[in-house]
């Protein structure tokens, strides 16, 4: 064969392995293109997913949770005695009302979600600033809410409100803010850049917490509210939270003058018909959401030495949810002591994975312990 025949052949093979492992070799990075790119978003997705946004809790847990901290304040002054309302917001025991609420008061008594009662110090005060700041030692260290200080407020935000009005602890009012940088002036007190709200303020829920209704945060101090009741006003903590701090670190030691013959009141605390139901009301809240540790530590201790906290647990675990439906409280004979009776409907989840609906009485003995009252005793029946 000649040369350029062979040369001829030589370089038509070069190009048919040239073709075949370009051809090959574009497959395969057209492939690999291809699932890089499907895998890239893959990849880059599943990166996102493992940021999971956080969970927006549910308006019963907010309240729930929000309440434990959330505190009615007793002040007493020269001639009178008054009720607001406060939150515990820091590990110190340091709780935040309105400076209108302790304001001339000679003794400050703060009854805490679970009616156990102490006495406050005041620790700082606003002037011209409807705030202040009460120090209680017992509470150091428990539950406190934590407070939105960068929040900026829009129209129609859903809030939720919590204090004691007219006395009535805990109590809730749900609404939105319906209005922004109010501004007035009442009884010495200079209020600007409030939140307008529709959850209505009544004398008593003074110095509550304004809570996000989506993340459970305090967004504002409830602080005044209209004859009409209709509406409120809260003041927003990002304003004033610098200074609520600094009155927790460097705190001041109020001291009222002792050259008058005021007689205070015992610190020995009398339970009456409302409080005994409340504690009960709060028994059943706390298992409704599955606190099964708040629920036993509101039992006396022989309750809660025949029944250890296992047990005590193992008994509701099964319960998904309770609906409370008539309570009522009478006197006991037997020393400051109530009777409080209460239906209640009970969902329980079976055996077989079923669930019913159970109907139960239950009868409760409340009174003091330790000063501090306490579901003593109990019995519940099924209703036919």
């Amino acid at each position: 064969m000649k040369r350029p025949a062979i040369l001829s052949i030589f370089i038509t093979s070069l190009i048919l392995i040239g073709g075949v492992t370009g051809g090959y070799f574009l497959h395969d990075h057209y492939s690999s293109v291809k699932v890089l790119a499907t895998s890239s978003l893959g990849h880059e997705n599943s990166e996102h997913e493992k940021v999971e946004s956080p969970k927006e809790k549910d308006l019963k847990t907010i309240i729930h949770e929000s309440q434990k901290s959330v505190v009615q304040l007793e002040v007493t002054h020269d001639d009178s005695e008054s009720v607001g309302s406060g939150f515990l917001y820091n590990e110190y025991g340091d709780v935040v009302t309105n400076a209108h609420v302790v304001k001339g008061g000679k003794r400050i008594m703060v009854r805490t979600a679970n009616a156990q009662q102490y006495e406050g110090q005041l620790i700082g005060i606003g002037e011209s600033t409807d705030i202040a700041v009460v120090r209680v030692p017992e509470l150091a260290g428990e539950q406190f809410l934590e407070i939105a200080t960068d929040f900026e407020a829009e129209i129609g935000d859903e809030v939720v409100a919590l204090g004691s009005p007219l006395g009535l602890q805990n109590t809730v009012t749900t609404g939105i803010i319906s209005g922004l940088n109010r501004e007035f002036k009442i009884d010495g007190y200079t209020y600007s850049n409030v939140y307008q709200i529709s959850a209505p303020i009544a004398k008593g829920n003074s110095g509550g917490p304004l809570i996000d209704k989506q993340t459970g945060l305090v967004l504002a101090l409830n602080s005044a509210g209209t004859e009409e009741g209709s509406i409120g006003f809260s003041i927003p903590l990002s304003d004033v939270h610098k200074k609520i701090s600094a009155w927790s670190e460097d705190p001041v030691e109020y001291t009222f003058g002792s050259d008058d013959n005021t007689e205070l009141p015992s610190s020995e605390m009398i339970i009456d018909a409302d409080q005994s139901k409340y504690l009960v009301n709060y028994f059943f809240d706390s298992l409704a959401i599955r606190d099964y540790v708040t629920a036993y530590s509101l039992l006396g201790s022989k309750w809660q030495t025949g029944t250890p906290y296992k047990k005590f647990r193992g008994g509701y675990i099964h319960t998904i949810d309770i609906t409370k439906n008539k309570i009522s409280s009478e006197p006991v004979e037997d020393g400051n002591k109530y009777k409080v009776t209460i239906i209640i409907e009970s969902l329980e989840r079976m055996k077989d994975k079923s669930t019913r609906t159970v109907l139960y009485k239950c009868n409760y003995e409340v009174g003091l312990e330790n000063n501090q009252p306490k579901i003593l005793s109990g019995k519940a029946e099924e209703i036919e």
